[in-house]
């Protein structure tokens, strides 16, 4: 089987790693891809969406997996050019993506079907925001596009607030859009993924990950600082009442809403008090919830997306170990506000008891590994139990070492 992945970052190191353990040693390869992917996968040259899947097509793929988000919403979009071309893709078409690409059409989705949200307001401008916000906090920001992660903001007050609809409608940081005021709901938080095939469902191994830059869930939001996953993170009444009031009905609401999909859905939601409610859709893994996730996945996960891209959901290719795993990111000089590139990683050879995902590196021209974005490695590691998998996980991120590093040392101790 040939097998090309789409994306750089670590969410696409780990699924390429996920792949190459399958059986049957599938050849892969990767688009646009990293140093650290290419001892995995070999490199493709495109300069856009259409000459990939031009490329895709003249050398035989027999899939295509998308893992960044952006390209599923291109032009016209990765999984729609691939059916044009009769290549099988895991990944939605755009207009699926959308799900992701707007929060506005998402949060209509959601109240169409009678899925938990929050209450909000779509808005134009600085002032339609503050109207809609009505002095009332904490209240939640949400720009409508794709922005990376950071396209959210929890407000405590009305400075938080102001700061950052200047960023969206002043300063334009993301571009054109809207921005959605939320009621902000509490509880605890949880990232559940499903397999979607048609009107087939596969729920994986539920997640939480830590947005916060600092300790004690304190500093600026970020992509993620670190992900802790476990079929034990969720009860299996809370599980059922996650699967019968927001899974299904979401499956439902696609097929109904002629919005083909066939790929992972990422259900970002909030624990409230009267019940699981959805906070965002993802129209692919999250990252480092993937990080986190990937290592519990047992068996053919090659054969199972190959299967669902052509339409049938093949649960029995794949397993989940009833284990945890625990992701810890280190970060770059100055994230998540920018990053600094170029400074030299050791400390890797020394990691026996864990994986290593790359989001932000490359090799200098010595050979050496090099700072390369704003989240430079992913540290995961695994063990029957939560307090093993934290107690091996950051003492391998311990080893490794560079200028500017920047780490959460309370992931997955914090909040349990």
């Amino acid at each position: 089987m040939r097998i090309l992945v789409v994306g750089k970052g670590g969410r696409e190191h780990a699924l390429v790693r996920a792949l190459a353990e399958s059986p049957g040693a599938p050849e892969l390869f990767c688009y646009p891809g990293s140093d650290a992917i290419f001892r995995l996968a070999k490199p493709i040259e495109a300069d856009g969406l259409e000459s990939l899947v031009t490329w895709m097509k003249s050398n035989a793929i027999d899939l295509c997996v998308a893992g960044e988000e952006s390209y599923l919403v291109k032009g016209e979009g990765l999984a729609n050019l691939c059916e044009k071309q009769g290549i099988p893709c895991w990944g939605p078409p755009k207009e699926s993506a959308q799900l992701e690409a707007s929060k506005e059409f998402a949060k209509e989705f959601l109240v169409r079907n009678g899925i938990p949200t929050a209450r909000a307001t779509a808005t134009d401008t600085l002032g339609e925001a503050l109207q809609a916000i009505g002095g009332e906090f904490p209240t939640v920001l949400k720009f409508d596009g794709l922005a990376a992660g950071k396209g959210v903001a929890v407000c405590p007050d009305e400075a938080s607030a102001l700061a950052f609809l200047d960023e969206v409608f002043t300063q334009r940081r993301f571009g054109p859009g809207r921005v959605l005021v939320e009621q902000c709901l509490t509880g605890p938080e949880v990232s559940v993924f499903a397999a979607i095939v048609d009107d087939q469902y596969l729920i994986f191994t539920p997640a939480r990950d830590y947005k916060r830059a600092s300790d004690d869930d304190l500093g600026p939001n970020t992509g993620g600082m670190g992900a802790v996953a476990s079929r034990q993170l969720v009860s299996e009444e809370v599980l059922e009442v996650i699967e019968r009031e927001i899974v299904r009905p979401t499956v439902n609401g696609l097929r109904q809403e002629n919005l083909p999909y066939r790929g992972f859905l990422y259900f970002g939601l909030m624990l409230t008090p009267t019940g699981p409610q959805v906070i965002e859709y993802n129209c692919r893994f999250g990252d480092p919830e993937c990080q986190a996730v990937m290592p519990l996945v047992r068996g053919d996960l090659a054969g199972f997306c190959l299967a669902g891209a052509q339409g049938q959901l093949r649960s029995d290719l794949i397993a989940f170990s009833d284990g945890w795993s625990v992701c810890v990111i280190l970060a770059s000089a100055g994230y998540p506000e920018s990053s600094r590139n170029g400074d030299r990683i050791s400390g890797l050879d020394a990691i026996t008891d864990a994986r290593v995902y790359h989001s932000g590196t490359r090799i200098d021209a010595a050979g050496n590994w090099e700072t390369q974005g704003g989240r430079v490695l992913a540290v995961v590691a695994g063990a029957e139990t939560r307090e093993v998998a934290v107690t091996r996980a950051h003492a391998a991120a311990d080893c490794v070492a560079f200028d500017g590093l920047q780490r959460r040392r309370d992931i997955g101790i914090l909040n349990f």
